[in-house]
């Protein structure tokens, strides 16, 4: 394979563009002599002769032409890179993934995927789902771009390896039977459902999460079954098998057979970070990427926007 010098073909460009030595030196900022000197060169590099005398000047030989043809594809090839690195440099375009636990998707990544696409299409986003704690380490690997967790697994503030962004306060909600005599009663307290069957995982971070919000009401609950895949959980509530903690992100669209009714006085809350490798917070892609997932969370969250503990969230920042 051939070494191309870009700088030979473009003077022999300009010479087919000019159609003259002098008036191809005049337009590159060169001597006639300078021109001359790199096309004998390029004639040497591919074996035959790009100029042949035509009266007192010169014209392609059907080498250079050839030449000229395959250039002019590697010219626009470059164009087009050159335009995509500076979309890249603002942010506008590239590839991203995002490592994410599995309840964000639908509610929070795929939203601002549907917006970037409106905002910056040039931006592809890939997603790939992990468990809450995992995704941390699929990101200290380079094996993902963005990592969308909760708090409670993040690592600490002071971890020198990620910079760390909150998305959003996402409210959490009792499900109960549809027939369930708590299921419309007027003002639902966490405490109120201290002797149901409850459901939750036999561990990771949902269990810990339940057990820390039924604590702070004052009780233990008894976990009737295990299970931590959010359509399990919820088709175990609906089947009349128990009541469950879920986050709002998850039941936002509805869910048959069951009622979810918020805890408007207990105020259970999970909080959802999304976080990069250090050094790359202020990089234009991921910064784009997060920003649209957190007017993403705003969108989804249209009611909880005024909620004191989501408004002190959004405004907290690591650093």
């Amino acid at each position: 394979m051939k070494d191309w010098d870009f700088r030979k073909l473009q003077i022999l460009r300009a010479l087919h563009e000019a159609g003259t030595v002098t008036a191809a030196a005049a337009a590159l900022r060169m001597t006639p002599s300078a021109v001359s000197q790199q096309l004998a060169a390029l004639s040497k590099q591919i074996g035959a002769p790009v100029l042949e005398a035509r009266g007192r000047g010169v014209r392609l030989t059907g080498a250079a032409h050839v030449l000229l043809r395959h250039a002019e594809v590697v010219f626009a090839q470059l164009e087009r890179a050159g335009a995509e690195l500076d979309g890249y440099a603002r942010g506008d375009s590239g590839q991203v993934t995002v490592g994410t636990i599995a309840s964000a998707i639908s509610r929070l990544v795929v939203p601002a995927a549907e917006l970037l696409r409106g905002s910056a299409p040039g931006i592809t986003v890939t997603v790939r789902e992990a468990e809450a704690a995992a995704v941390f380490e699929d990101l200290a690997a380079g094996e993902i771009d963005i990592a969308v967790s909760l708090v409670v697994d993040a690592p600490s503030a002071r971890d020198p390896r990620f910079a760390l962004s909150p998305l959003l306060v996402d409210p959490l909600d009792a499900a109960l039977p549809a027939d369930h005599p708590l299921a419309s009663v007027p003002g639902l307290r966490l405490s109120q459902l201290a002797r149901e069957p409850w459901i939750f995982g036999a561990r990771g971070p949902w269990r810990e999460i339940t057990l820390a919000a039924c604590a702070e009401a004052g009780f233990v609950p008894e976990q009737a079954h295990s299970a931590t895949d959010w359509p399990a959980i919820l088709a175990l509530v609906a089947g009349g098998m128990g009541v469950a903690l879920v986050p709002r992100m998850v039941t936002a669209r509805g869910s048959r057979g069951m009622a979810v009714r918020p805890l408007d006085a207990d105020r259970p809350r999970r909080r959802i970070v999304g976080a990069v490798r250090a050094g790359a917070e202020d990089a234009p892609l991921p910064r784009r990427v997060l920003a649209a997932m957190r007017q993403a969370a705003e969108l989804t969250y249209v009611d909880d926007l005024e909620d004191p503990l989501n408004e002190e969230f959004r405004s907290f920042r690591w650093t």
